[in-house]
């Protein structure tokens, strides 16, 4: 009696939903049954294709979103992302640009003097300076420009090393070295200098010097960076250099210098040994990895969030619209085709995690809609 009631309760809802929802009642039938499978199973392959059909497109849009404003937000301003770090904070760029070049021009006539006291090259004018050393072989044996001249040099590395670090995107345990690291990255430099003295004073072929300098600058340089920024600034360091040095000296020889120098060996090149360059090379990391430690320190954490990517929209400032998956449309009931009223059809809308890099008021509706009528479809 019970399964009787049971059955004839489910048998009347039946019958009775279709008219509540305001349909005609569906007779209960094989034939009708039949009907019903094969339009569920075509509902269900023309919702597999519109999803296929729909993924096409996620991957189109997300693709094109990661590639448009690469560089940072236009609405911010027109300078390029790699040179942001110049310009956002003046008073830490200052700063930055003193400490690099103070520090080249104290340290560098230092690393100089071992190429003066083991007689690698000679000075016309120097100034000497016993300090720790003794007569024979002075802490310090330089010329007028020499201080200056190394200044510049850690200017321009500094920089290099910062710009190139903030373009080419250096990881971030690169671009944040130990200071156990630093000191021990121009402690080796300061071996190598050394140790290039020694060789040539100890009568060393010239090729065996090339080898060995050459093999202590890429280990060196493999231990203390091994970044794309890094090899570049060292690639210009061992080419510049040696260049400058070739202008000093043709400068000397003509006249035009006033207490020059020259280098006692002048090598395959006519000016200097090619052992040089290496020792050029490994300058890199040394000083790149001091530039960086500087920048660290003169970077406030809140501006040192602003430097990384937004992890989000990679600083394109768009996201994938969360309501149509990205696509711009979506398929209502029925089948139709309905354009998304969150992102107007664009399939993309204002990345939320930007806000507060760059202090935006995130409930600024003219604002966000003034940034997105400049975002390209």
């Amino acid at each position: 009696m019970c399964l009787f009631l049971r059955a004839r309760t489910w048998l009347s809802f039946l019958l009775l939903a279709p008219a509540v929802w305001g349909f005609k009642p569906i007779p209960i039938c094989t034939s009708t049954r039949r009907v019903l499978c094969f339009e569920k199973e075509h509902v269900k392959n023309y919702c597999d294709k519109v999803h296929t059909e729909n993924n096409g497109l996620r991957k189109k849009r997300m693709s094109s979103h990661t590639t448009l404003f690469s560089g940072g937000s236009k609405d911010q301003s027109s300078t390029p992302s790699w040179l942001l770090p110049i310009v956002e904070n003046p008073k830490r760029s200052i700063l930055f640009s003193l400490l690099m070049t103070s520090c080249g021009a104290l340290l560098g006539p230092f690393l100089d003097s071992y190429h003066s006291a083991f007689g690698v090259l000679e000075y016309d004018v120097p100034i000497k300076a016993t300090l720790w050393g003794s007569d024979s072989f002075p802490a310090l044996t330089t010329a007028w420009w020499v201080p200056e001249l190394f200044g510049l040099a850690g200017f321009l590395i500094g920089w290099l090393y910062i710009l190139f670090d903030s373009l080419l995107r250096s990881p971030e345990e690169c671009r944040k070295p130990s200071p156990m690291k630093t000191l021990v990255g121009i402690s080796v430099f300061t071996l190598q200098y050394w140790l290039s003295g020694i060789l040539v004073s100890a009568s060393i072929d010239r090729m065996t010097i090339l080898n060995v300098m050459a093999t202590v600058s890429a280990i060196g340089f493999q231990v203390f960076d091994g970044t794309l920024a890094g090899l570049l600034t060292s690639a210009a360091t061992a080419l510049g250099g040696p260049l400058i040095e070739v202008g000093l000296i043709w400068s000397t020889a003509h006249g035009y210098l006033n207490g020059g120098y020259h280098y006692n060996d002048l090598g395959e090149t006519g000016y200097f040994p090619l052992w040089i360059v290496p020792v050029y090379f490994l300058g890199g990391p040394a000083n790149g990895n001091l530039a960086r430690s500087f920048w660290n320190l003169l970077t406030k954490p809140e501006e040192a969030s602003k430097l990384e990517p937004c992890p989000v929209c990679n600083d394109t400032r768009r996201d994938i619209c969360p309501n149509c998956d990205g696509i711009g449309t979506y398929v209502a009931m029925g089948g139709r085709s309905v354009t998304c009223t969150s992102c107007n059809g664009r399939g993309f809308v204002m990345c939320r995690a930007c806000f507060d890099r760059y202090d935006e008021d995130p409930y600024d509706i003219n604002s966000i809609r003034d940034i997105m009528s400049r975002m390209p479809d």
